[in-house]
């Protein structure tokens, strides 16, 4: 995507952990596992989408995805350019000129800079004058291209090589979007999960408050009980705020990830969780031969050869079929014969031919020069697939132990929200019984809340690492 998505939800994410504590005694609605996730506490009004819609929306609206598919056209367009040198080439031409006609035996070759018209059919003269002498023509010709040795096919093949490239292209920029989407909703899902747990927490806190009160009116707490309760409740407060700011910009991520015109976008439905890892070696094998980037870059290498293959092409021969049917006049006076009618005014001496034109630049030291620097590119771009299969297989290694990590630690999350739970249980009855205090229970919810937090985070990063995992291999292709 253009722009780091990954960022955004990690700064939204951070903010969102580091409120002071957010937790509830039963288990997190961290990310898709949980279906009462799918309605948002914070706007409820705000359009909701599952992750297979959101993908389906964004595979046809998402911009990234359009500026692919329009360059594809683009380059198959451009495509059709050598194609067109097989049709034929009509011209329809009319000229009407004055000018001197001071003929000579001079030779010379016409520049490619300057337009000489032919003066042959006059007589010689030695000095010559400066009256002019009407002249027309008029004319309709065609060339059609009867053989050309393999020179348009060459250039064909370049194109279409260009076309592959830009295909390639937009399957990786497919492949983001893709990736930016499933990231983009899981991490909906867990500012959700953690804005659900501040909520409850400030709830429960909120209900400790009113125990401490009471027991102070009541003369068998101490004050400073209260004024605890009153600190902690303002921290998970504060907590809550910052956990609905990272829901809204979870949502904002969301739906610039898909590509829809709204200010943000929830999430809803439920997904089977992330799939197994396939073995490594399965993964780079499978990569190796569908991951757009390698397949770009070995697009990139075979357009490079056509390329030089046909500018190579372009010293081949050429044959081709001309015919031309024309009227002229010239009313200067000829070197033998009579003059024409009109004074060369009107152009009515009629004039056909018909040929087969044979043309071979023998040595063009022009396009010598282009074909061997093209083939020198060709080694640029072999390196660079090189470059690209090396970066990928480490990519996907570090994916791979990434994604296992992730996998490995959330038992171990799981663990410490049990014992977290069963922590604070004893704390909330002792506080009731009046043989805990306020700082304990604070405590007890802290270490809750940090385990429901890091459980929901734990989560979301199995997700996020298994969808890093299968973008390298590039499972959505």
């Amino acid at each position: 995507m253009s722009r780091p998505v990954s960022a955004i939800l990690t700064l939204a994410l951070a903010l969102v952990a580091a409120a002071p504590a957010r937790a509830q005694p039963s288990a997190p609605e961290a990310l898709p596992r949980t279906p009462g996730a799918t309605e948002s506490p914070v706007a409820p009004s705000v359009r909701a989408m599952s992750l297979g819609e959101a993908l389906a929306y964004a595979r046809v609206h998402q911009p990234a995805v359009l500026v692919g598919i329009a360059r594809v056209a683009a380059a198959k367009e451009a495509a059709n350019v050598p194609r067109a040198q097989w049709q034929p080439l009509v011209e329809v031409n009319a000229q009407l000129l004055g000018a001197t006609a001071n003929n000579t035996t001079a030779s010379y070759v016409t520049p490619s800079y300057m337009d000489i018209p032919r003066i042959g059919g006059t007589r010689a003269t030695s000095s010559g004058t400066w009256q002019p002498y009407a002249s027309t023509f008029v004319g309709a010709g065609i060339v059609q291209e009867g053989f050309d040795f393999g020179r348009i096919a060459a250039q064909t093949a370049a194109a279409d090589a260009l076309v592959d490239v830009q295909r390639q292209g937009s399957a990786n920029a497919l492949l983001d979007v893709t990736y930016g989407v499933e990231e983009a909703y899981f991490a909906t899902y867990a500012a959700k999960a953690i804005l659900k747990a501040s909520e409850d927490a400030y709830a429960r806190a909120k209900v400790h408050r009113d125990l401490a009160k009471s027991g102070v009116d009541a003369g068998m707490r101490s004050p400073i009980e209260l004024t605890r309760a009153e600190a902690d409740l303002a921290r998970f407060d504060a907590g809550r705020i910052k956990a609905r700011g990272g829901v809204e910009t979870a949502q904002a991520v969301y739906a610039a990830a898909v590509g829809v015109t709204d200010a943000a976008l929830d999430v809803t439905g439920t997904t089977n969780g992330p799939l197994d890892l396939p073995a490594l070696n399965d993964a780079i094998a499978q990569a190796s031969g569908r991951d757009p980037r390698i397949r770009a870059a070995i697009a990139q290498l075979r357009m490079q050869e056509n390329q030089t293959r046909a500018v190579r092409a372009q010293a081949r021969p050429d044959l081709s079929l001309t015919g031309t049917i024309s009227g002229r006049a010239g009313g200067a006076a000829p070197s033998s014969g009579i003059a024409a009618n009109q004074d060369g005014w009107l152009p009515n001496v009629p004039n056909w031919d018909v040929g087969v034109v044979f043309s071979w630049p023998l040595f063009d030291p022009i396009v010598n020069a282009r074909a061997e620097a093209s083939h020198v590119a060709e080694q640029v771009h072999r390196e660079e697939l090189n470059q690209v299969r090396f970066d990928e297989v480490a990519a996907i290694r570090q994916a791979y132990i990434a994604a296992s990590v992730a996998r490995e630690a959330l038992p171990a999350l799981q663990q410490s929200l049990d014992a977290a739970r069963a922590n604070y249980a004893q704390a909330d009855a002792r506080f009731r019984a009046g043989l805990g205090t306020a700082v304990e229970l604070a405590d007890a919810e802290a270490v809750l809340a940090d385990a429901e937090i890091n459980l929901a985070l734990g989560v979301f990063e199995v997700a996020r690492t298994r969808a890093v995992f299968g973008r390298r291999i590039a499972e959505a292709v």
